[in-house]
């Protein structure tokens, strides 16, 4: 049974939070996380309680309370991030895993089709009145999730626009502007958030969420996830 003592804690208040991830980056323990577009402690033991992540919320949501829990482990969070590095975030771990080998066929088979019918791409330049938005299907989808998976075309595009972003690299407020724009404008019939199991990236959904909420839009919603080695979750 692990030993609890009275120390300081991070503590999170959920209706501040926007589910942004900039707290998850700062927290080189890994003892927060994103889950339902919420940052959620996962472990007492992770926190140190020293507040690096408070800084970097924009909402206002962290504190640091006293109170009982269990004791900080040191040891456990290094064998938990075998390699820790400077952000702490999952999402630039460096990790190689094996690849299943296909048999080589007799005849080489003709390459899958592209399912990509629109020009540009990029939700920043992505123009809220363009003509393939009118009516459309809308995909938004995580820069790295057309690499992780493979039957990205044949499975999520086909019969999709498609708005592509980075919810830890972008303006993400800029981005739910115009995504909001496009939503209020272009008449979508759907809203598809498509996005990598890391922490950071489930803020694509919480934007994505808002964005619709400030359209006003009443439109079905749905979220995929994405695992690192190509599966869907």
């Amino acid at each position: 049974m692990p030993t609890k003592v009275v120390r300081k804690i991070i503590k999170i208040d959920e209706q501040k939070c926007n589910g942004c991830g900039d707290c998850a980056l700062a927290c080189a323990e890994g003892a927060i996380q994103i889950m339902d577009g919420k940052a959620k402690l996962v472990s007492e033991r992770y926190c140190d309680g020293l507040g690096a992540c408070i800084g970097e919320c924009p909402q206002g949501a962290l504190t640091i309370e006293e109170r009982e829990c269990v004791e900080f482990d040191e040891a456990a969070v290094e064998q938990t991030h075998k390699e820790p590095l400077p952000c702490g975030c999952p999402s630039t771990t460096v990790m190689h895993f094996a690849v299943k080998q296909e048999p080589t066929p007799k005849a080489k088979a003709a390459p899958p089709h592209s399912r990509l019918t629109q020009w540009p791409v990029q939700l920043s330049l992505v123009p809220s009145y363009a003509p393939f938005l009118q009516g459309a299907e809308l995909l938004l989808v995580a820069d790295c999730v057309p690499f992780a998976y493979a039957g990205f075309h044949q499975d999520l595009l086909e019969g999709h626009a498609i708005a592509v972003a980075c919810p830890k690299l972008d303006n993400i407020q800029a981005h739910q502007q115009k995504l909001t724009n496009i939503l209020r404008h272009a008449d979508i019939k759907s809203l598809t958030v498509v996005h990598m199991e890391v922490p950071c990236c489930f803020g694509l959904v919480h934007m994505a969420q808002e964005a619709l909420k400030a359209s006003g839009k009443t439109i079905p919603f749905k979220e995929v996830t994405v695992g690192i080695k190509g599966d869907l979750q």
